[in-house]
């Protein structure tokens, strides 16, 4: 009898339990969150590329630098495509991570390099934790030159918690609550997750933590998870020839549809070039001629005059190419031989093309205010400009407000004056511009793009004018 008694208690002990860990366990599945590592060890992870190492220890995944390794990634053997994903992160001072997410590795690729976009984790006086960088592709796409409010909420020596949401084509961050980016991008849909460990390039750097813990993720239902946007992150978009629903909201429009001339004509011509100027595949193309100015089908501007606006368009040139975004032209001055009269964003293959090496402190340089003021990074402190190459997409923007102007090369500014000041009028006085009466200081103009002989593609040209 007391053996059937115990026997009941036992099995109505094992039964409570059993119904609370079924709760448990449903509430954990209603609520939609999924834990990526199980505190214990790596099952459900694999290690691509790199040699460093990765171990479990007091429920935390450490990652060590290892000499003379490229970099390491710890994947999740699953991929995903949107998702929220959470986590807590310490490193080490003196070390650079990040954590991958719609990454990818195959033999095709760079054979089996892992690429894709990368939460950078970055403790150095650069401050870019929280922006989006493409390991292995395109490197930077939201650095946080463009909210360097963000730059400011990575902590170090203690642990950090950040979130990425990839709803779609949007992808935002966070740490310890704040916004730091705010990407539209749709090159990668799906893909794994992967925890970094960098490669070094100093015997000091040996030895060097990052951890990671309370890692998971979400799947569905993500809409009502999703984090309202700070209206002050700036968006960033990598959508070719589309705007996105913020962008409309804003004011922005294309200022070139990706498949007509619409809106463009030549500027000495009252129509667009019949030929000289390729349309196609969503790229609009000045072809080579002779590798002289505007002696080949000639520059093309707007129809519309601008004031104060912003405009931003991508642009791929070839090898030792020229060429240039002029603004406040007048397409009336110079109906001769070379180019229309303007200001000019200057587009260069730096290495290869002798006219970074003529003018003055390298005023002639690509994202430099041409023949007046060199370009240089003024986004962040000692690092160089960031121009991503000949056969890539680089990003221009130009800014106008007033007299107010900025350059800006990949997202990062390279060029800021004021229009209306003395000291711009200097610098036009002992430039090729002096013969040009108030050159600059017009109060409106086209925007232009320069035929200068070489090969030269441009896409996703858009703009905002403010009041």
């Amino acid at each position: 009898m007391k053996s059937i008694q115990s026997k009941l208690l036992f099995f109505s002990s094992f039964l409570l339990i059993s119904l609370i860990g079924i709760s448990a366990h449903s509430q954990t599945s209603q609520d939609g969150w999924i834990s990526l590592f199980n505190g214990k060890n790596l099952k459900g992870w694999k290690q691509l590329n790199g040699t460093a190492t990765y171990e479990v220890a007091n429920g935390e995944i450490i990652g060590t630098t290892k000499a003379k390794t490229p970099n390491s990634f710890l994947c999740t053997e699953k991929t995903y495509g949107d998702f929220i994903l959470e986590f807590e992160v310490l490193l080490d001072p003196t070390t650079n991570s990040g954590v991958q997410f719609r990454s990818n590795s195959s033999k095709s690729y760079k054979n089996g390099k892992v690429h894709g976009y990368q939460f950078e984790l970055d403790p150095t006086a650069r401050a870019f934790s929280g922006g989006i960088y493409d390991e292995g592709r395109r490197g930077w796409i939201y650095p946080l030159s463009l909210n360097p409010k963000g730059s400011k909420v990575f902590k170090n020596g203690v642990w950090n918690t950040c979130r990425i949401e990839a709803i779609g084509s949007t992808i935002r961050t966070w740490i310890n609550g704040v916004q730091c980016s705010n990407l539209v991008d749709d090159l990668t849909s799906s893909g794994f997750i992967a925890l970094q460990v960098h490669s070094i390039y100093s015997e000091k750097q040996v030895g060097k933590h990052i951890k990671w813990k309370n890692i998971r993720i979400k799947t569905n239902n993500l809409e009502k998870e999703r984090w309202t946007s700070d209206p002050e992150v700036k968006e960033m978009s990598y959508l070719v020839n589309q705007l996105t629903e913020n962008e409309v909201n804003n004011g922005w429009r294309l200022l070139w549809d990706g498949k007509t001339s619409k809106g463009w004509r030549g500027a000495k011509l009252d129509h667009f070039p019949q030929s000289g100027w390729d349309i196609q595949n969503g790229e609009l193309t000045i072809l080579a001629t002779d590798g002289a100015e505007s002696t080949g089908p000639g520059d093309i501007v707007t129809e519309k005059v601008f004031s104060s606006f912003e405009l931003e368009l991508d642009f791929k040139i070839t090898k030792a190419a020229n060429s240039g975004i002029k603004y406040f032209v007048d397409a009336e001055l110079n109906k001769g031989t070379g180019s229309a009269i303007g200001c000019e964003f200057q587009i260069l293959d730096d290495k290869n093309h002798p006219d970074a090496k003529a003018g003055v402190n390298g005023n002639r340089t690509v994202g430099s205010l041409y023949d007046l003021i060199a370009a240089e990074n003024l986004s962040v402190k000692g690092r160089s400009k960031q121009f991503k190459g000949i056969g890539a997409w680089n990003k221009a923007r130009i800014v106008v407000k007033g007299g107010h102007v900025e350059h800006w090369l990949n997202n990062e500014k390279v060029i800021e004056y004021d229009r209306s000041s003395q000291m711009f009028r200097a610098l036009v006085a002992y430039s090729k511009y002096k013969k040009w009466p108030e050159f600059g200081q017009w109060p409106s103009g086209h925007i232009l793009l320069q035929d200068h002989g070489d090969t030269v593609h441009y896409r996703s040209i858009k703009v905002r004018e403010f009041n």
